[in-house]
C-alpha cells in the first residue's frame, strides 16, 4: 500500500524540482475518456528532462508515494485514472516533447515521450519517411502511452506493434536510476530486454522518457476501397485473396458492421459514407506500393476477382486522394459514433482469424439471452483484433441496462477465452480490467509478473492498482 503525499512531502518534492515543475490538476484532467470514472491526484509533475524524472521517482520511492503516469490521457481501461487509494503524485509527459534526432539513412528517428504522435508521423513525413503507427486518437495521444501499452492501431497488418516499431527506449526505473537504453540498432543481444519488459506494462515498472523508432519508405503510391461483403466469413476469404494478390502492399484491413454505419447515420449525418443504403458487412482495405506498381489496378482486380467468388456484393474504389481519405474519416468516425450511441459496455478483444466468423454471431446470441442490445463488431480483421461493444436497443438508454453490465463483459469475455482469445487486443489492462487479467491469465505468467513487480518495485509506487491487483 502506498504512502499519501504529505504536505512535508511535497514541499521537499517542490524544492528539488524546477518552479515550473509541479502544478494543480486540471478540471476534467484525469477522467477517462467514457466518463465513468474520476482520478485523483496531490499534485501533477511535470518535469522537462530524464534527471527531473529521476529525481520525482527517487524521492517518490524514498517515501512510499504513489506514481501515476500521464500521456495524452486517451487510454480506454483506466491506467491513467487512480480512482481508490492514497492520491498519488501524477507525472505528466507534457513538457518532454522534443523530436532528439531523425535519421532517415537508418530509418530511425528518436522522440521524447510526451510528444503527440502526429507530431512523430509530421516528423517522419519532413524527412521523406513514413512512421506507421496510426490511431484514432493520434492527434492527442502520446510516445509514451503507446509503447506502455503497446499500441496497435490501423496498421498492425503490415508494420507490427508499437512494440514491433521499437528499438530502443530510455527509461527511469522506480528507485530514480536511469536506465540508457537509447540505442539504433536492429541487433543488441546483451542480456535481458528491459526494453520489451517495459513496453506494454503500461507504467507499472517505471517510466519511458524517450524512444528510438522505426521509420519507413514511403509507398509511392496509394489506393484504398471499400467492399460490400456477405458475412465476417467471406471478409476472412477476401483478405486471403487480397493478400495474394497485393501481398505486403497490403496496410489495412478494417472490418465495419452495418450497425456502426446506422450509428453514424443516426449521430452524424453529415459524414459521407459510401453507400447509399449501408451494407450488413463491408470492409475498408488499403493498399501502400512502390516499384510502379498500380495500386487502383489491384484494387479493380481483387473487386473483379472477389466479386465472381461471390466474396463481394459491392464496392466502391477511390479516385482520389480525397475520396481515400474521406473512406477513412468514415472508419476513424466510428468510435464517436458509438460514443454518441452509450455503451452498455465495450471490449476489445482479439481472436484467432479461423474462428472470427464464427465467434460474432455466437456472441450476439449469447447476448441476447440477457435482454435486447445491439452488437457493432467491428476493428482490425487483418490481425484478428475486434472492437465488439454492446449497445442499447433503439430507442434505449445505456442506463437502461446498468444492472446487466457487469454480466454483458463477463458473457463476452468467458466466450473470448472459450475460443481461446485474448480480452485485450490493443488498450492494455490498466484497472478496469486487473481483475479479469487475475481470473483469465495464466497462473505461470501472472506469478512472473508479480516477481517481476517485486523485484523492480518493491514498494509498490509505480502506477499502484494498475494490472496487477494489490
Amino acid at each position: 500500500m502506498t504512502q499519501p503525499a504529505t504536505p512535508e512531502f511535497l514541499a521537499t518534492l517542490e524544492a528539488a524540482l524546477p518552479p515550473v515543475t509541479l502544478r494543480a490538476r486540471r478540471e476534467g484532467e484525469l477522467e477517462d475518456p467514457r466518463g465513468r470514472h474520476h482520478g485523483q491526484a496531490a499534485t501533477v509533475a511535470r518535469p522537462g528532462t530524464v534527471e527531473e524524472v529521476a529525481t520525482i521517482l527517487r524521492l517518490c520511492n524514498a517515501a512510499g508515494v504513489g506514481v501515476v503516469p500521464l500521456g495524452g490521457g486517451t487510454g480506454l481501461v483506466l491506467g491513467q485514472v487512480a480512482y481508490e487509494g492514497p492520491a498519488p503524485v501524477v507525472l505528466s509527459l507534457e513538457r518532454m516533447t522534443r523530436i532528439r534526432g531523425v535519421y532517415p539513412e537508418e530509418n530511425v528517428i528518436v522522440a521524447e515521450a510526451g510528444a503527440i504522435l502526429a507530431s512523430v508521423q509530421e516528423a517522419a513525413v519532413e524527412a521523406d519517411r513514413l512512421f506507421p503507427l496510426s490511431l484514432g486518437a493520434e492527434g492527442s495521444c502520446r510516445l509514451g502511452g503507446n509503447l506502455s501499452t503497446n499500441a496497435g492501431g490501423l496498421n498492425v497488418l503490415r508494420y507490427g506493434n508499437a512494440r514491433e516499431l521499437c528499438l530502443g527506449i530510455e527509461a527511469v526505473l522506480p528507485d530514480g536510476q536511469i536506465f540508457h537504453g537509447l540505442k539504433r540498432l536492429r541487433k543488441d543481444n546483451t542480456g535481458y530486454d528491459l526494453r520489451n519488459l517495459l513496453i506494454g506494462a503500461e507504467g507499472t515498472l517505471g517510466v519511458i522518457t524517450a524512444a528510438a523508432m522505426r521509420l519507413y519508405p514511403r509507398p509511392e503510391q496509394e489506393a484504398a476501397a471499400v467492399l460490400a461483403v456477405p458475412s465476417p466469413a467471406a471478409a476472412l476469404q477476401l483478405l486471403n485473396l487480397a493478400q495474394g494478390i497485393a501481398g505486403e502492399g497490403i496496410s489495412a484491413f478494417e472490418l465495419i458492421s452495418g450497425v456502426g454505419l446506422d450509428f453514424l447515420a443516426e449521430k452524424m449525418p453529415d459524414l459521407r459514407q459510401p453507400f447509399d443504403v449501408p451494407p450488413e458487412w463491408s470492409v475498408l482495405i488499403d493498399l501502400g506500393v512502390s516499384g510502379g506498381a498500380d495500386p487502383a489496378e489491384m484494387l479493380a482486380h481483387l473487386f473483379e476477382h472477389a466479386f465472381e467468388a461471390g466474396l463481394v456484393t459491392d464496392g466502391v474504389i477511390a479516385q482520389s486522394e480525397t475520396q481515400r481519405q474521406d473512406f477513412w474519416a468514415m472508419r476513424e468516425s466510428i468510435p464517436e459514433g458509438n460514443k454518441r450511441v452509450g455503451s452498455i459496455s465495450s471490449h476489445d478483444i482479439s481472436i484467432p482469424l479461423s474462428r472470427i466468423a464464427e465467434f460474432i454471431p455466437d456472441g450476439v446470441a449469447r447476448l441476447a439471452e440477457l435482454g435486447d442490445v445491439r452488437v457493432n463488431a467491428f476493428g482490425h480483421l487483418g490481425d484478428g483484433n475486434l472492437h465488439y461493444n454492446v449497445f442499447p436497443a433503439k430507442g434505449r438508454d445505456r442506463s437502461d441496462y446498468e444492472n446487466i453490465r457487469a454480466e454483458v463483459k463477463r458473457v463476452v469475455h468467458d466466450l473470448v477465452a472459450a475460443y481461446d482469445g485474448s480480452f485485450s487486443a490493443e488498450h492494455g489492462v490498466g484497472r478496469l480490467k486487473a481483475e479479469d487479467l487475475e481470473r483469465y491469465g495464466d497462473p505461470a505468467k501472472l506469478s512472473a509478473m508479480r516477481a517481476i513487480k517485486a523485484a523492480l518495485d518493491p514498494k509498490g509506487i509505480m502506477n499502484p492498482g494498475a494490472v496487477l491487483r494489490g
